[in-house]
This record gives C-alpha cells, sequence and structure tokens, in this order.
C-alpha cells in the first residue's frame, strides 16, 4: 500500500514537472514570436526608410532588395530571400505603426496576410484571427474559401466596412448564416451522384472542420434528431446549439433543389422546439436548410409569412471562384456613396 501510494506521488510528480515544461515552452515560443514580428517590422522600416526617405519607388527597391539579400545571406545565412525581404519591407508600409501589432500573430500569420492585396479583406481576416484564435492553416483555408466575401455578399456598404473593421460580429440569427457554404473539406467529387445519407456521413466524419465552417459558437448536439409526433416519426438531420446567440440550430440537408414542403418541414421542427427543447434562458430556434440546388422564387414564396428564423442556404464541394466574389464585393462598396 505504500508503494502504491509512492507511486501514485511519483507519477503526480512527473505530470507536474511536464505541466511546467509545457507552459516554459508555450512563454519560450511567445516571447520569440513577439521578437521576430518586431524584428521584421524594423528591418522593414529601415529598408523604406533608406528608399529615398520612405518615398515607395519599386523599381529602385527591387535593385536594392536583391543586392541587400545577398548581402545579408552572406553575413547572417538563411532568412534574407529576397521574396522575404519584400515582405518585410510591405510589413513596415501596411502597418506604419509597431503598437498596432498584435502579440498574438505569429509572423507567418502577417505572411499569410501581406498576401491580401484589399486593404478592407486583410483587415478582416487579421480581426478574425484575433477573435477566432485561427491556425495559420485555418487562416489560409478561410481565405481560400473567400470567407469575406461570402460573409459580405448579404451586407451593405456600411456592413462591410464595419466588417472590415471589426471582424464578424455576431448579433441575430442571420449573422451565423452564410450563402454558400463550402464544404470542399468533405472530399466529394463535382460529379458524384451521392445521397443525403452520404452527405450526412460526410459532414459527421469531418465533424470538426464542419463547425470551422459554421463559425464561432457552434457546439455539435446530435445527428438524426428524433421528434415524435402522433404515431409518426421525424429525424432532423443535424442539431447544434450556439454558445453566443443561445439557441439551437437545427440544419437539413437536400442534395436536390428545395421545395415548400421542405421548408415546411422545417418549419414544424423549429416549432417543436421551441415548445418541447428550449429552456427558459434559450433564444428561439435558427433553422438551416443547406442545399445543393435552390430556386430563389419558390424560396422567396415558400418562406414568406413564416415568424420563425428560417433560412436556406446553398453549399459547394469546391472552392468559389474568388475573383467573381470579389467582384460582386466591389460592386456593393461602390453602388451607395453613404
Amino acid at each position: 500500500m505504500i508503494k502504491l501510494v509512492k507511486k501514485k506521488k511519483y507519477e503526480q510528480l512527473i505530470k507536474n514537472i511536464g505541466i511546467l515544461l509545457e507552459e516554459a515552452r508555450k512563454k519560450v515560443y511567445t516571447q520569440i514570436n513577439q521578437i521576430l514580428v518586431k524584428t521584421y517590422w524594423e528591418i522593414g522600416r529601415n529598408v523604406v526608410e533608406f528608399e529615398q526617405k520612405g518615398k515607395e519607388k519599386a523599381e529602385y527597391g527591387s535593385e536594392l532588395l536583391v543586392k541587400l539579400s545577398r548581402d545579408l545571406k552572406l553575413k547572417y545565412g538563411k532568412g534574407f530571400s529576397r521574396s522575404n525581404l519584400v515582405y518585410m519591407r510591405l510589413f513596415y508600409l501596411k502597418y506604419r505603426k509597431s503598437e498596432t501589432l498584435s502579440h498574438q500573430l505569429s509572423w507567418s500569420h502577417y505572411f499569410e496576410l501581406l498576401k491580401i492585396d484589399n486593404d478592407l479583406e486583410r483587415s478582416f481576416y487579421e480581426k478574425q484571427c484575433l477573435k477566432d484564435k485561427w491556425s495559420v492553416r485555418e487562416l489560409k483555408r478561410q481565405k481560400n474559401s473567400a470567407l469575406f466575401e461570402r460573409i459580405a455578399l448579404s451586407k451593405n456598404k456600411k456592413e462591410v466596412l464595419k466588417l472590415a473593421e471589426q471582424g464578424h460580429v455576431i448579433e441575430r440569427g442571420a449573422d451565423v448564416v452564410k450563402d454558400p457554404y463550402v464544404l470542399e473539406f468533405l472530399g466529394i467529387p463535382e460529379d458524384y451522384k451521392y445521397s443525403e445519407k452520404e452527405l450526412e456521413q460526410k459532414v459527421i466524419d469531418n465533424l470538426q472542420k464542419f463547425l470551422l465552417e459554421l463559425g464561432k459558437g457552434f457546439t455539435f448536439v446530435a445527428r438524426q434528431f428524433r421528434i415524435s409526433l402522433g404515431n409518426k416519426h421525424y429525424y432532423v438531420d443535424l442539431v447544434f446549439y450556439h454558445r453566443i446567440l443561445k439557441c439551437f440550430v437545427l440544419i437539413d440537408l437536400k442534395i436536390n433543389e428545395v421545395t415548400h414542403a421542405d421548408v415546411g418541414q422545417m418549419n414544424m421542427y423549429l416549432n417543436y422546439f421551441k415548445k418541447e427543447e428550449m429552456s427558459e434562458d434559450d433564444h428561439e430556434p435558427i433553422g438551416i436548410i443547406l442545399t445543393k440546388e435552390k430556386e430563389k422564387i419558390v424560396v422567396e414564396y415558400a418562406l414568406g409569412g413564416i415568424s420563425n428564423k428560417l433560412f436556406v442556404s446553398k453549399y459547394k464541394l469546391y472552392l468559389p471562384d474568388k475573383k467573381e466574389l470579389e467582384e460582386k464585393v466591389r460592386k456593393i462598396i461602390n453602388k451607395s456613396k453613404k
């Protein structure tokens, strides 16, 4: 018994030391990251100030960076390619005030952000990285999926500017809905004939990625949630709970064009959840019919008169045409001079 107690105490000692080491490593990584970001910013500042007192001149700068890269690599080793120096220079040009830099973002984050030419778009992804604590990998995925443009398409000019300034702020049901959703991570070929059950299983198999696509605040509750009414059973494909809005979010998956019957069925699900599943602190549930195809006129009339928060959104199994979406957002911004 004494030996067993000693063994447990020893195992706890090992565990405690492990925790201390892990915390120390995190602190060291954070400090190194902060120093690296600040150093690269300072290098960029020095380069820009050398270029005719800070005036941008691409042709001259290009010649300077080629020579500077060669000499710095000879003296200080790798890490000073012309490409890296271009981004360090651009880093300073886009973030003139060092106090605006975030200690939460690594140089790898900023490197990806600097690839975005549009200032509004870059600002959005920067704010979203900070709010949702995106890894560099997730930042790349969200950029490739045109998240900024997909959210911006449902907004006017004033709201798009606010989106860029503050990131995606969730205040109401419509704020959690995207159109389209991008599900390229499911790995379903575009020309493959799949069933709704297969689609649902793919979503469950990639649940973590699906949650990231849904956005911040979603927690998984159930699949095929059974609703019994009279002698019949109905099943909601996916049920989530949104921690920020404090409400259930019901999702039905459709592989064909949405009909008025699909809308009516989701409306019934929402009414059931309001009566049977909501607690006193919950807000009204949200319903999303996720479909591959939708006819806008049919959806408009089917949703007419429905008081519940019910949305119909398309999903894509491949990354969208980013240039096309960018053009649509540009039209939104240029449409109004307000």
